[in-house]
């Protein structure tokens, strides 16, 4: 019983200490120091163990200027018998905060020369020159630290501050030499890297580490050089120059092809697909197993799938039939076969043969996710061949087939969203209330924004007039009947005025018109979501479009950066805030970081 209650006081004693603390921080950021500094001082009383509340005591005592309480306090914890070097620098910064820079200078020098005695103690000196972003002394403790003991290497903190002292120069080649001593710090060191390295190739950082990998190439050649210089192409989205390094690489390396494979899928995302194809056919040369090879022509059709014209619809499908005559109709071509499926039924407009073709697919013996793949797509389009309750059940099938898989999650969100599309909201909004705790970001994302839809539009009009009526504008949307789905938005956006769901539409519509080529009606769309909605939640998604249309379709670089501007000042919340941020930079001219 003894123990119980032993145990009892002291996790009351623990979340008490946790409170404090927490509450103390809330008043440090508030700006409230003197009701910070009376709960810190009773924390550091009841646990002098604890550094951390004196160096907070510290630093609000330092905030409301009493530099001579900070000064005895510091002084305190150093004549105890704990070695604590680092509160040295602290006693130099305190006078660096008077403007004594003479005072903090022998401060500093002490704190250096203190690893005379231990250079082990360079780790929490270190950590404290960088608290204060005190550059120069870190890189002169580092280097001395390395002399004095060989079994030390602060090489990767080195490079680091090198890169923030602006010396970009020796900052890569540091992390160059470091990554030839140890290769597995070379994610790392292309994290810092992307730091200065963009997109440009005559920013400084990029034309600095292309001459410095190309010398050591030709000093003495070595794949890591090569791999080197397929990044940096690939950050500067030259793809050209990134696959004849990784042909290199490929060359030297027992032909292995996994470099190549990797660019591949980066240059597709980039939509860079004239070189991805020639990256992909010379894997199907190069290939030494009939699934890689495989592997490779699947993703030559997604190539294909993303650039066809509808005039040659039919000679992707005989190109589709003759790949699955040569590697087969079963489960090992079930991912070809889903794309191809997919084309026929959501663009050469044969769902018919879609859904038998599916159907036969599912006679094979396959794993449950594959099954559950197939049906998916099966389920897709009987949702836009308006067959809703054969897509349901379904749906439902691959929810109990893979409870525990995020596709079961993605297909009770499509159970939601067919069951809009049929003008069951009810019904809908109860499998959206699920979904929006859902482990998947994205699904939950798209689970909210379909609640609210529903939701918002359900209120003022008991009717559901409009909803229904923009339920079948998304479904012909999906459909790719791009001037129906227009034209039903359009009646809702002059018979709905004022009504929550126009700015809905507005959006919407202005999306199609992009799609469908109607740039300067789609600006207009976006400018009236401005003028009109500008306090409802659709503003940025309306500022971030138009400032798009005007960069890439319209040729308004100036335009597209004031309203990237805006973003970044009226929208921190945004999803769009960091992209913005980053166009509205790189329109202005800034090498980009």
């Amino acid at each position: 019983m003894r123990i119980l209650i032993t145990l009892f006081l002291l996790l009351t004693g623990v979340s008490s200490l946790a409170q404090n603390e927490l509450l103390a921080r809330n008043y440090a950021e508030k700006g409230e120091y003197e009701k910070a500094i009376a709960i810190y001082e009773k924390l550091a009383k009841q646990t002098p163990g604890r550094l951390d509340y004196t160096l907070s005591l510290v630093e609000m005592n330092q905030q409301v200027e009493r530099f001579d309480k900070a000064q005895k306090l510091l002084e305190e914890r150093l004549n105890t018998r704990s070695k604590l070097p680092q509160l040295i620098v602290e006693l130099g910064h305190n006078y660096t905060l008077q403007n004594k820079d003479s005072l903090a200078s022998i401060y500093y020098n002490e704190a250096i020369n203190y690893i005379n005695e231990n250079s082990r103690y360079a780790y929490t000196i270190g950590e404290a020159f960088e608290k204060f972003s005190l550059l120069d002394e870190s890189i002169l403790l580092y280097e001395k630290a390395m002399e004095l003991d060989n079994y030390l290497d602060f090489s990767q903190q080195l490079a680091r501050l090198y890169g923030e002292q602006g010396k970009v120069e020796k900052m890569l080649e540091s992390f160059v030499d470091l990554i030839e001593k140890n290769p597995n710090t070379k994610p790392y060191a292309q994290r810092q890297f992307s730091l200065y390295v963009n997109e440009d190739p005559e920013n400084e950082a990029n034309v600095l580490f292309r001459k410095i990998i190309l010398k050591r190439l030709q000093d003495r050649p070595n794949i890591l050089y090569n791999e080197l210089l397929s990044w940096l192409f690939v950050q500067q989205n030259d793809f050209k120059k990134a696959f004849a390094q990784e042909k290199a690489i490929y060359r030297r390396s027992d032909e292995d092809i996994s470099g190549i494979q990797d660019l591949v899928f980066i240059a597709i995302a980039n939509e860079s697909y004239d070189h991805a194809r020639d990256m992909i056919n010379f894997i199907i040369e190069k290939a030494p197993t009939p699934e890689m090879r495989l592997g490779a022509y699947q993703f030559l059709m997604k190539i294909k799938l993303a650039t066809v014209e509808t005039k040659d619809y039919d000679k992707l499908e005989a190109q589709f039939n003759a790949l699955l005559d040569e590697f087969g109709r079963g489960k090992s071509t079930y991912l070809m076969q889903v794309d191809f499926n997919r084309f026929l039924a959501f663009n050469h407009n044969k769902r018919a043969l879609a859904v038998s073709n599916l159907k036969a697919l599912l006679e094979n013996k396959m794993s449950a996710f594959q099954e559950a793949r197939v049906k998916m797509e099966l389920a897709d389009i009987l949702v836009i061949d308006e067959k809703f309750n054969r897509a349901l059940i379904y749906y439902t099938q691959i929810q109990e087939k893979i409870k525990s898989d995020v596709m079961a999650q993605e297909a009770r969100f499509k159970v939601a969203r067919t069951s809009y599309f049929k003008g069951d909201f009810a019904w809908s909004q109860v499998q959206l209330d699920v979904l929006k705790k859902s482990s998947s970001q994205l699904i939950a994302n798209d689970a909210l924004q379909l609640s609210l839809m529903i939701s918002d539009n359900s209120l003022e009009d008991t009717t559901q007039t409009a909803l229904k009526i923009f339920a079948r504008a998304d479904l012909l949307a999906l459909q790719n009947k791009d001037e129906e789905a227009i034209t039903q938005l359009e009646d809702i956006i002059q018979n709905h005025k004022g009504e929550s769901i126009e700015d809905e539409a507005l959006l919407k519509q202005g999306v199609l018109y992009e799609k469908t080529d109607q740039y300067t009606k789609a600006e207009a769309n976006y400018k009236n979501i401005i003028e009109f909605f500008n306090e409802d939640i659709l503003a940025d998604d309306a500022h971030f479009r138009l400032a798009k249309l005007y960069e890439d379709h319209l040729a308004q670089p100036e335009k597209a950066k004031e309203l990237y501007e805006q973003i970044i000042f009226d929208y921190k919340d945004s999803i769009f805030f960091t992209e913005a941020r980053a166009r509205f930079r790189m329109l202005r001219g800034d090498l980009i970081e």
